[in-house]
């Protein structure tokens, strides 16, 4: 009997434990168009990548699939994922784009249904995957290999499943382009395109693939949770895709060396740069957006294209270096005259060609393009510039009247857009400089979410982050996903914070007991720092506050031996 008991006891006790951290993967988006035989063990499909390409340098590499179909079904819903990132075609037209960004215990991929793109005979699937390997923005982390990876949901698309029936090349036309800016810029390199060496039209159906290799296979993909895997873990990707919406330029600022075209801008209208002539053009968003920059242009053989991003322009000499925090002042933001454009950019070499469309792979930040034009021997046509806007797509649910008060309405109308701005497919302190989701600033984030949406992810999705970013010490990361760690210990009681928020204003107990062992971790972790009085000693790593006058590396004052009323009070 006692015996008995005991086994029940402890029963009891392992269910009670497995309610509280048996978490290991978020639903899905698109949860419930996935196989369920696909969310265990193994997949049939392969990681693929380019023969004879070491395993982590920086590169673009294509990858097509032809298969024929008799009908087109009602539904054709594959998975797919890459690293570092893809994008993906079908019969010419872009369907899906990522994966977002996690680590490799959590590597998300896609749920895409191809069928309104499929037609009847032969298709081309075609994906574009780059690796920025060593030079890769600090959020990004990576497997330190390139691979594609895609995955039918039942046999019926099992035909496209990733091994080596699949084509590929790399695309020589892409190096990596560095230009400094001020201030911490850990987001990327910009990119160098020379347009003589792009494979133009590689995505559609009438392309001659006919000299590209079959791709090199590697293991296959497997889900989180199965049995002894060594590669990444998949996850379904628990947020929707991003917002991708056409959006124009206001006016072009400055101009010279070239007569503007009316209606240049403003619809596809095209300037000529005569040949062996040099043109500046500034161009205005009119407010700062996220996104990717297109660039249509003809002809124009060796001629150079630089395109620079800033979000606004800055005074006076240039001071401070790359990484100071004491920058030069902009100002007013929407005054360019005597100021200094400082940017990072992208640069284009024409090849004389027709048609030519280039698109950054990366999204970039803006307000301000510096577009800089050197032709060499033939005239450059530049038929169109745009971009498209790039965000998470939050939906505004609230409304806001202060009559007599415009200010106020703008205020929230700024606040709005700058909370859109700051959330791609993580939240991020800033999307120029750093796109890193700190937890300090994403539970400011997070509230604006749960006061102003419905959305039902993206908060979640945070928390769920900031658990997998925990270290054996027992306390989180200041930031993730991030591939360079940094400790903010202040940071770690900010996101128990903000699952605290989640639950007053989503409930979701059943999920947020699943935090309570990380949770209870990193209290753990603060109680070895207590005193006596049990307020708290010298609490080590980063004990950030912000940015305010007085506090060194923004860091309150602290006295020798802990003393903080700041410090005691975050973590009571």
């Amino acid at each position: 009997m006692y015996r008995m008991k005991t086994r029940v006891l402890i029963f009891l006790f392992m269910l009670c434990y497995l309610s509280l951290g048996a978490q290991i993967r978020l639903e899905g988006y698109r949860q419930t168009d996935i196989n369920p035989e696909l969310l265990t063990g193994r997949w049939k499909a392969h990681w693929i990548s380019m023969p004879g390409e070491p395993a982590n340098v920086y590169g673009v590499y294509h990858m097509r699939k032809t298969f024929e179909l008799d009908e087109v079904p009602s539904r054709f819903i594959v998975h797919v994922t890459a690293d570092n990132r893809y994008k993906l075609y079908l019969n010419g037209r872009f369907v899906s784009l990522g994966p977002a960004r996690g680590d490799i215990y959590n590597w998300n991929f896609e749920t895409v249904d191809l069928a309104p793109y499929l037609i009847k005979g032969k298709n081309v699937l075609a994906a574009v995957i780059w690796n920025y390997a060593e030079q890769k923005p600090v959020a990004q982390i990576s497997f330190n290999q390139t691979g594609f990876l895609l995955q039918g949901n039942t046999e019926v698309e099992t035909v496209v499943n990733t091994d080596a029936s699949w084509l590929c090349m790399k695309n020589e036309a892409y190096a990596p382009w560095h230009k400094p800016v001020l201030g911490y810029y850990v987001a990327g390199p910009g990119e160098l395109l020379s347009a003589s060496k792009y494979p133009w039209g590689w995505e559609q159906s009438a392309y001659d693939d006919s000299k590209w290799l079959p791709a090199h296979t590697g293991i296959e993909g497997g889900v989180k949770g199965s049995r002894d895997y060594p590669g990444r873990l998949l996850v379904p990707c628990p947020i929707p895709p991003m917002d991708l919406l056409s959006e124009r330029f206001e006016a072009v600022r400055i101009s010279e060396g070239v007569k503007i075209p009316a209606g240049f801008l403003k619809t596809k209208t095209s300037l000529t740069v005569p040949a062996n002539s040099k043109v500046h053009l500034l161009l205005d968003n009119g407010k700062l957006t996220t996104g990717y920059l297109s660039l249509l242009f003809s002809r124009g053989k060796n001629a150079e294209i630089t395109i620079a991003y800033a979000e606004a322009l800055y005074e006076g000499k240039e001071q401070g270096t790359t990484k100071s925090y004491s920058l030069p002042a902009k100002g007013n933001r929407d005054e360019v005259e005597g100021k200094r454009f400082i940017g990072y950019e992208d640069k284009v070499i024409a090849d004389g060609g027709e048609g030519r469309d280039f698109t950054t792979l990366w999204w970039r930040t803006w307000r301000y393009v510096d577009l800089t034009i050197s032709t060499a021997d033939e005239p450059l046509v530049l038929e169109d510039v745009y971009g498209t806007f790039s965000a998470y797509p939050f939906r505004c649910e609230i409304a806001f009247s202060a009559p007599g008060h415009d200010e106020l309405n703008k205020m929230l109308e700024i606040g709005w857009r700058t909370a859109r701005l700051c959330a791609n497919e993580t939240y991020m302190d800033c999307p120029y400089y750093e796109q890193l989701q700190y937890f300090g600033d994403t539970r400011i984030q997070a509230m604006i979410t749960l006061y102003n949406t419905h959305d039902a992810y993206m908060v979640k999705n945070a928390i769920e982050q900031g658990r997998q970013s925990v270290v054996a010490d027992g306390i989180t990361m200041s930031r993730y996903p991030s591939s360079l760690h940094q400790f903010i210990s202040s940071f770690s009681l900010w996101w128990i914070c903000m699952g605290h928020d989640y639950w007053m204003y989503r409930g979701d107990e059943a999920y947020m007991k699943t935090l309570l062992p990380a949770y209870r971790g990193v209290l753990s972790w603060y109680e070895q720092w207590l005193k006596r009085d049990h307020s708290l000693g010298y609490v080590p790593h980063w004990f950030f506050a912000d940015w305010a006058a007085g506090f060194q590396s923004g860091e309150p004052v602290r006295e020798k031996d802990g003393n903080s009323a700041f410090q005691d009070l975050v973590y009571i």
